[in-house]
């Protein structure tokens, strides 16, 4: 969730739940919370206290995976890159993540339509218009993955076609001062070429968009922009900092009560070990005896004893490991089909870091019956 939302200061749309806004304008998770007025976002991007203005125009899907009428600096927003072909430069020409290609099986040069919508299978199909695949995105780990990309004026041809309501028109100010230099003069082309359709458009309908992701120039911005978008105009304005960390603080209550319940369960674990290494050694402490009589020493038997603890701690955080790794895979599963996120990430550094305390805890809990072993009366254990 902190990758995709980085370099998003501020999420604008219409008015509505500010983390719908968010979830569904930055995760693609949820639906829109409506349009826009184009005029009044395009007179917001001019805002002297905006670095860069993204717009994005929502409302189709193929196969479940959203098409999203956006510019070509949202790409490099993730630092994506073209595996094969390249950017749009023209309407209804579309650029889809490594996800979409691997999935739904289109590849360079394919065309497809869109259906109205954003669930697959759910409402009519533009079967007679179609987009052409020009490019397919490197997979890198973000949102990008998942979607497919066009400009906003296909999304608003398509729907001039179909619908009384349209998205916008694609637009870049940015004010010359984006941090992707190499992409300044997709920027110039597309206000140059984006302004002039506007009068082409304009006689026929209000334009809409549906979201601005925007950068602030400066930190007055976040001080000032929320609070006069909100008040003053007919969108909404929502700051994805603020808006996930109040989904954490949420789910915080039930992540801190499993968290609380995991460190229960080691305890018990640690304890459990610890009883089964004593039970163990009194059902063999007649051979451990008879070990020491036979040459054995005190360390060599207290070694034994803890090797058996680590060797209990091992083969349990194994199968700890394995039966978590099926979890998560499960969730993953059920996350891809729902929402089309997986984990990438199936091992980090705080495996190492329990398997770690597992052993500790195979030490802890075999040092005591390790030490009765070493002070066994050995005659007294015989003549019994």
């Amino acid at each position: 969730m902190d990758n995709n939302a980085r370099g998003i200061d501020l999420v604008v749309g219409a008015k509505g739940s500010p983390l719908q806004l968010i979830l569904s304008g930055i995760y693609h998770v949820d639906y829109p919370t409506g349009n826009i007025s184009y005029e009044e976002a395009k007179n917001l991007a001019n805002n002297p206290l905006i670095k860069s203005v993204i717009p994005m125009a929502l409302g189709d899907n193929y196969k479940g995976y959203r098409i999203v009428g956006t510019s070509t600096n949202y790409i490099s927003l993730y630092d994506g890159e073209i595996q094969e072909g390249e950017v749009w430069n023209k309407p209804m020409q579309a650029v889809i993540g490594a996800r979409v290609a691997r999935q739904s099986g289109l590849k360079l040069h394919d065309t497809f339509s869109g259906t109205h919508g954003l669930i697959e299978g759910i409402g009519h199909v533009h079967d007679d218009v179609s987009y052409n695949v020009v490019g397919i995105m490197a997979e890198n780990g973000s949102v990008l993955d998942q979607l497919i990309l066009t400009s906003i004026e296909s999304v608003w041809e398509i729907h001039g076609i179909h619908a009384h309501h349209d998205h916008g028109e694609e637009y870049e100010c940015h004010h010359h001062h984006d941090d992707h230099a190499d992409h300044h003069h997709h920027h110039d082309h597309d206000c140059d070429h984006e302004h002039g359709e506007d009068h082409h458009h304009e006689t026929k309908q209000e334009l809409e968009i549906t979201t601005m992701l925007i950068s602030y120039k400066s930190p007055m911005g976040a001080i000032t922009l929320p609070r006069m978008i909100n008040q003053s105009t007919n969108m909404q304005a929502a700051s994805p900092a603020i808006e996930i960390n109040r989904l954490y603080s949420l789910l915080g209550v039930g992540i801190k009560t499993l968290n609380t319940i995991a460190g229960i369960i080691i305890l018990i674990s640690a304890f459990s070990i610890f009883i089964s290494l004593l039970n163990s050694l009194k059902e063999r402490k007649y051979e451990l005896a008879l070990m020491r009589v036979m040459g054995g020493t005190r360390m060599k038997l207290f070694s034994m004893v803890i090797l058996e603890g680590l060797c209990l701690s091992f083969i349990g955080y194994t199968t700890g490991f394995i039966v978590s790794r099926l979890g998560i895979w499960c969730l993953s599963y059920y996350a891809e089909s729902r929402f089309h996120y997986d984990f990438s990430q199936w091992i980090n550094i705080a495996d190492v870091y329990l398997l770690s305390l597992s052993l500790l805890i195979g030490v802890i809990s075999a040092i005591i019956p390790a030490v009765k072993v070493m002070k066994m009366d050995i005659s007294k254990t015989l003549s019994e």
